[in-house]
């Protein structure tokens, strides 16, 4: 498996970048920068480009609906070029909160948006005049002056798109298409039926196979010294999960909660989503099961960290985005170092 972590585009830039630089050092192999409702990826994606020298770096994710396909097409070509062909782009639908609450833009056939938005960057990838008539996009508009254009830039490398995704539909479409996953609230015991299996029908429509698809998956990873602190680590860790599944997303849309759902824990992700939505944060955290935490997180002693990243290979993980654990930088970097020793071990 290769390593990966994700970094926030906010907040405590010099320590951000210290992190991202050291990771390199450590060995890690490619780092992701969200974008979310912080600052934004591709500014900070630039800087750590100058940063770094190996390391890939990919964005996790830019938001469909916050740009338009061709926008997006040069960040893609301007970071890549940049950073001599080591750029991911990483795409993602994001939720009606964030697209019509924070950008004011419909969050409107999502599915259809993320294909068309595809098409369109690799059109614009591969040089020629953009031309594109859609159900979402038309380009260029018609009527008035407007005619076909091209980039003045090219790529000088590929560019691969990784999709995040979760519901069957999106899955399905990132099979057929893209470069790699970006997934998230991954079980691997439940991972056949809840993803697997619609990544694979994606997969086949595109007369494509697993190889074809870099599987990255992310976890906090933290290392409990003995059972007594790893029960207090789980216990801190469940009003972080109750807030995913009752306070992300809205009143119609919750993605972490449907997640959860798929693989085994529908009742109680409803139970927690309603206490949490009435207010009760408490009682919604008191719901989740140690069960929830540790089925979705690599926290515990070394050796379980060891052996639950051997599930992780096992079930179809090529890719493993760590995300440690630590109040400081020193102790970050520790966890992390730690975590990327493991994985080598079981590759």
């Amino acid at each position: 498996m290769r390593t990966a972590t994700t970094v926030e585009a906010a907040g405590g830039w010099r320590e951000q970048a210290d992190f991202v630089v050291e990771a390199e050092k450590l060995g890690l192999d490619v780092c992701f920068v969200a974008e979310a409702w912080g600052s934004d990826a591709p500014s900070a994606l630039g800087y750590y480009a100058a940063r770094t020298e190996r390391m890939l770096l990919g964005s996790g994710i830019i938001q469909l609906g916050t740009r338009s396909p061709v926008a997006i097409a040069q960040t893609a070509i301007t970071l890549s070029n940049l950073s001599d062909g080591r750029f991911l782009l990483g795409l993602g639908a994001s939720g009606p909160q964030v697209i019509k609450g924070l950008h004011g833009v419909e969050f409107a056939k999502p599915l259809t948006r993320m294909r068309e938005t595809v098409e369109i960057v690799r059109r614009v990838f591969d040089g020629g005049k953009i031309e594109y008539s859609g159900e979402i996009f038309q380009i260029p508009l018609p009527g008035g002056d407007s005619k076909p254009m091209r980039l003045s830039a090219r790529p000088h490398h590929d560019i691969p798109v990784y999709l995040a995704t979760l519901s069957p539909a999106m899955l399905r479409l990132t099979g057929e298409i893209a470069n790699g996953w970006l997934g998230t609230s991954f079980v691997p015991e439940g991972a056949a039926q809840a993803y697997f299996a619609h990544l694979d029908d994606g997969l086949a429509r595109g007369g494509r196979t697993r190889k074809d698809l870099d599987v990255c998956q992310g976890a906090e990873v933290a290392f409990a010294k003995d059972e007594e602190a790893l029960r207090a680590m789980v216990g801190a860790r469940k009003k972080e999960l109750a807030f995913s599944l009752g306070g992300m997303g809205c009143a119609s849309t919750n993605f972490y909660n449907q997640a959860y759902s798929q693989q085994g824990w529908a009742d109680v992700a409803a139970e927690v989503r309603e206490r949490w939505q009435a207010g009760d944060r408490d009682g919604a955290a008191g719901l989740v099961t140690d069960d929830m935490v540790l089925g979705t997180t690599l926290i515990g002693t070394e050796p379980m960290v060891r052996e639950r990243l051997r599930v992780w290979r096992d079930s179809g993980v090529d890719t493993v985005r760590l995300y440690p654990a630590g109040e400081t930088l020193d102790t970050r970097l520790a966890t992390l170092a730690r975590a990327i020793e493991l994985v080598r071990e079981i590759s």
